[in-house]
């Protein structure tokens, strides 16, 4: 008998004897912790940023500050038309290559760790996240979720094309064990907490 047929073997013999319930995965998520204060730490250790606003005047006012408004600025959020492109969803995605700040919309945010959920109906294009220099998400306050085990929950058996959870702004730490931010995709990321 081979090695392998004597490990299943030993496998077979020691199997219960009883059927066993899968686990009650009700109770992750009910620890208690402050999920707007937990979703801020995490976001601000994996190297993005927030700012919370009122309204898109303030997300405008904000972007203005502290971005260059000569360079280009593209949006999906219809408010935001006064400082970024609304009209550039059907060009050739090669041509996002000179864009400064792409701004979005993310549907939820999870607080323990800082992803936010985003689909193609509110991308525009599938590469404008991750092409830009510079990303900003807007998400709801209250749509801050506890835990990756809910929002899978969330997302259940929704139809869309493409969807993701970005954190924070690219980074890799494969050489030498040194964090390097935006390294493959946007070197920063900032999230309007929107009341």
């Amino acid at each position: 008998m081979s090695s392998k047929a004597a490990i299943l073997n030993k496998i077979k013999q020691n199997q219960p004897g009883f059927a066993s319930d899968l686990p009650d995965l009700g109770v992750l998520g009910s620890e208690q912790f402050d999920v707007l204060e937990t979703y801020k730490t995490v976001l601000k250790n994996i190297g993005g940023d927030f700012v919370e606003v009122s309204n898109y005047d303030e997300i405008i006012t904000y972007i203005k500050n502290n971005y260059e408004l000569q360079k280009r600025i593209i949006t999906t959020v219809p408010e935001l038309s006064e400082i970024a492109r609304l009209d550039w969803k059907n060009d050739d995605p090669h041509s996002l290559q000179d864009v400064e700040l792409t701004i979005i919309k993310a549907h939820f945010g999870v607080a323990e760790n800082s992803g936010l959920w985003v689909t193609d109906d509110i991308l525009g294009q599938r590469a404008a996240p991750f092409i830009a220099q510079y990303l900003a998400i807007i998400v709801q306050k209250n749509n801050i979720i506890r835990t990756m085990h809910q929002a899978y929950e969330r997302i259940g058996n929704q139809e869309y094309g493409f969807g993701t959870f970005i954190a924070g702004p690219s980074k890799t730490a494969d050489i030498e064990q040194s964090l390097v931010l935006g390294a493959h995709g946007a070197r920063g990321l900032i999230v309007f907490l929107l009341d």
